[in-house]
């Protein structure tokens, strides 16, 4: 979960007057998702339930395919290529230090998921090259636009917008050039639940949603919260996408280890239910091996952070998984020193099963 590592825009940047938000817009986005919510709560026909279920305004539906050659890889890993030293605008990984994660990420998965497109294509890249048999959920990282000033007002930051659109291009960009390797777009992560720290606009959001389906034939999404999924709001965003990826983390909702995967298959089932003309892909369900004493994650997480509680919702969330075919994609493979604050227990940087070092954990000393 990257909810509180966002690097943050720099102060003092150049910024233009926005005008005020399109109410129109707004009137439209809040008309849609009541439409939805009455659809999905009252008596739907089979036959407009089948329409909603395979297509899109009016095209045909992109469906998720987690297979490769006929063998289901559902059982998937989020993925950052940032070593110790590295980190999203500064220094990042070489070539060989791709290559090295992927020979090792291919010894357990088969499909990925990144989250910045810029990194997306040395990776693809790699994989042609070496005829690795593995897929890649791309993401593009989108940031806050709108922000408020000090009096109120709000104002457009033109290099946040810059970066979100370079972000979208590069998704668009790979998409095309790796179709086959490309298993979905995912714009934005965590860019709609309400503690985010770089929301989207809804009418931005679709914006770019609706680039990339028009420049691409891969299927589209968002990656959010489930705290985002089930809100009435979040039908106008699903309108727009051909699956949803949901984010479930039993640890941050204060879940002992024992109701983790209990927890999982409720939540799950919640957001199925909210929105039953649309696959369902889990994006990010993991355990971190330690947390610090203070802030946030003192107060929010109850269980014990180790390696034999990750050990154990490993097996069983894979387990589950497998026996639904539900794609659910363990958050995440390496840990990430660059993530969160400076001290070194803090959860952020501990959700991989391989250390930062690229030694295997617990789970995987004994898989």
């Amino acid at each position: 979960m990257d909810h509180q590592n966002h690097l943050k825009a720099a102060a003092g940047r150049g910024r233009i007057a926005r005008r005020s938000y399109d109410a129109r817009m707004l009137k439209s986005l809040i008309f849609q998702s009541l439409c939805l919510l009455l659809t999905a709560a009252c008596c739907t026909s089979p036959e407009l339930l089948h329409m909603e279920a395979t297509t899109l305004r009016g095209e045909p539906l992109r469906e998720f395919n987690p297979y490769i050659d006929g063998q289901w890889v559902g059982n998937a890993i989020a993925y950052g290529p940032f070593r110790d030293g590295q980190a999203p605008g500064a220094a990042g990984p070489t070539d060989a230090q791709i290559l090295e994660d992927l020979k090792i990420i291919e010894e357990h998965w088969s499909m990925i998921r990144m989250y910045g497109s810029e990194w997306a294509e040395p990776v693809l890249r790699l994989i042609r090259q070496e005829g690795l048999s593995m897929r890649v959920m791309v993401g593009a990282w989108l940031t806050t636009e709108v922000e408020v000033g000090p009096n109120g007002e709000e104002y457009v930051d033109p290099e946040a917008v810059a970066a979100n659109e370079a972000q979208v291009s590069g998704a668009i960009r790979v998409a095309r050039k790796y179709p086959d390797l490309v298993a979905g777009v995912s714009v934005g992560n965590e860019i709609r639940v309400f503690w985010s720290d770089h929301k989207v606009q809804p009418d931005r959001l679709i914006k770019y949603i609706r680039e990339v389906r028009e420049e691409t034939e891969v299927p589209v999404t968002v990656a959010d919260d489930f705290n985002y999924w089930n809100k009435p709001e979040s039908q106008a965003v699903a309108a727009e996408l051909d699956f949803i990826v949901l984010h479930v983390h039993a640890l941050w909702a204060g879940c002992p280890l024992e109701d983790a995967l209990p927890w999982t298959e409720r939540i799950y089932g919640e957001i199925s239910a909210a929105h039953p003309t649309k696959t369902i892909v889990i994006g990010e369900a993991g355990w971190a091996t330690h947390k610090h004493t203070e802030g946030e994650q003192a107060k929010l997480i109850k269980a014990t952070p180790d390696e034999a509680g990750q050990e154990r919702y490993w097996h069983e969330l894979r387990g589950w998984a497998l026996d639904n075919k539900v794609t659910t994609f363990w958050f995440e493979a390496f840990d990430e020193n660059w993530k969160g604050g400076p001290h070194p227990d803090e959860v952020e940087k501990h959700w991989g099963v391989f250390n930062a070092d690229r030694t295997p954990k617990k789970v995987l000393r004994q898989s």
